[in-house]
């Protein structure tokens, strides 16, 4: 297992990072999986000896049932492991029980903790962006748990790049603690987060922490043109995340993925996600799993390695157009930075 500095910070964390949506799987979780105490300490132990050191859940994911479980599945072992979890989403039918407000951050993390079986979080992650509560309040309310040690990071997630770089600066400005990572959903057939998201990532040193890296099982090899997907997959069910825009393209992205994939005797899914563990800015993926075997094959990306050619067949079979302004940077070649580069490097090989 290779690991990474999470951002700027001291953290080192795994590649792959061991989601827990499925933990207990109800409601709208109940797709990905109804993993109980017993199954999640089976993935755990998986994960733990493949080098796994992250572990991140939620307390909306089953109406905290989520974390429950995977409190009470790492037990003893807490203290060796990292545990990221987040709060944001609506968490009771109140007014106040949602949303990032000094009073929704200060429940919610101490009913976190309890349900988690530990004194201390050490990634609290704001689930979404909250455009009415005022970020300086949203940002000391976690600054103190900060300084109370409750927590020991904080990330953002699902932010755009200006919701970022304006948390970023009202951290400073007031001298509170800045967040950093940005959990985000990026894949071989989601690409949005390269034209903005990466390159402020890059240019401020944040990490990138991906969920659904293989779209909600879109990139596993079953969902294939021409074949009808096994009963009880996710999309046959119902599931809509990622949306999918052109199947066509899908399909032929898939195909890309089961060349590659034979050529190297793996499973597609491990191709997608050594894909984006390729790309600038990420530091961990995070791979969930509704059995064993799914979680063994997954943990298996980190040992391949996709070659120049390979990567670039993926990225032509997955390229989109650049939307304005980015193409006219094209323009100003001569002053692009590393940031800039992160989108625009191929694209002025491609141009000659």
């Amino acid at each position: 297992m290779e690991y990474r500095q999470l951002g700027k910070s001291g953290l080192r964390v795994s590649t792959i990072t061991l989601g827990t949506m499925g933990f207990g799987g109800t409601g709208f979780a109940r797709t990905v999986g109804q993993i109980d105490v017993d199954g999640a300490r089976r993935q755990i132990d998986i994960a733990r000896d493949a080098g796994v050191n992250l572990f991140d859940t939620a307390d909306m994911y089953s109406a905290g049932l989520s974390e429950e479980i995977l409190g009470r599945a790492l037990g003893a072992e807490r203290d060796d492991v990292l545990i990221a979890t987040k709060v944001r989403m609506p968490m009771g039918e109140g007014p106040n029980d949602a949303g990032l407000s000094r009073h929704h951050i200060m429940r919610s993390v101490e009913a976190s903790l309890r349900r988690l079986g530990t004194d201390h979080i050490d990634l609290y992650q704001v689930h979404e962006w909250d455009g009415v509560t005022p970020l300086e309040e949203t940002l000391t309310a976690l600054d103190d748990l900060v300084h109370a040690g409750k927590v020991r990071y904080i990330g953002c997630s699902n932010y755009a790049a200006w919701h970022m770089m304006k948390s970023l600066w009202t951290a400073d400005r007031h001298g509170l603690t800045p967040f950093v990572s940005n959990q985000v959903h990026y894949s071989v057939q989601t690409r949005d987060i390269e034209h903005e998201i990466v390159p402020a990532a890059v240019d401020q040193g944040i990490g990138i922490l991906v969920w659904s890296p293989l779209a909600g099982g879109l990139l596993t090899g079953k969902y294939r043109r021409g074949v009808d997907a096994p009963a009880g997959s996710r999309h046959v069910e119902g599931w809509n995340e990622p949306p999918v825009y052109d199947v066509e393209v899908l399909y032929d992205i898939v195909e890309e993925l089961v060349a590659i994939a034979d050529g190297h005797g793996v499973a597609p899914s491990q191709v997608a996600l050594a894909y984006v563990l390729a790309k600038p800015a990420v530091t961990s993926v995070i791979v969930g799993a509704r059995n064993e075997q799914q979680l063994r094959q997954n943990l298996g990306a980190v040992d391949l390695a996709l070659t120049a050619e390979e990567m670039e067949r993926l990225e032509q079979v997955s390229a989109t157009g650049l939307p304005y302004p980015f193409w006219h940077h094209l323009n100003a070649a001569d002053r692009l930075s590393p940031a800039d580069l992160t989108l625009l490097a191929r694209h002025l090989r491609d141009c000659g």
